[in-house]
């Protein structure tokens, strides 16, 4: 008998987070999709069924639970908001957001709209004072 999906997506994803030390997005990314089931019931749908199967699918298959999070975090801001995703180095620096970012990278969604706030999509346990910075300016709501 093979195991539960969940259990082992579960499990994989608290070692991956142990190992490299990234902060935990789950309930963040839980409140986004909640937003999304109240403006956009079929968005919400579809980004339940890309939780299946691109992030819980996935990682119990081996995936990186890391990158699979992201993926998953990728796509609820692109659903609540189209715009670019960046990763901020230690030192503050903005680059492009490629999948293989590294794991102390600070990684944003910055939405096209001006009014709408930016979204963190994957944050280091400890951030550097650029990325504090950054994150003071952009998100001060979901880093507290």
């Amino acid at each position: 008998m093979s195991e539960d999906p969940d259990t082992v997506a579960d499990s994989r994803f608290a070692e991956a987070l142990e190992r490299t030390g990234t902060r935990d997005p789950r309930d963040y990314f839980r409140e986004r999709l909640r937003a999304l089931r109240d403006d956009d019931r079929a968005a919400y749908d579809e980004a339940a069924r890309f939780y299946r199967e691109r992030v819980v699918d996935a990682i119990a298959s081996g995936e990186d639970p890391i990158r699979a999070w992201r993926a998953y975090g990728l796509h609820l801001a692109e659903r609540a908001a189209p715009g670019q995703i960046v990763q901020i180095d230690r030192e503050g620096r903005s680059t492009p957001y490629t999948p293989d970012a590294p794991w102390d990278a600070l990684i944003i969604h910055l939405p096209d709209a001006v009014r709408t706030p930016a979204t963190i999509i994957g944050m280091p346990a400890g951030l550097s004072p650029a990325q504090r910075a950054t994150c003071d300016i952009l998100a001060p709501r979901q880093t507290a």
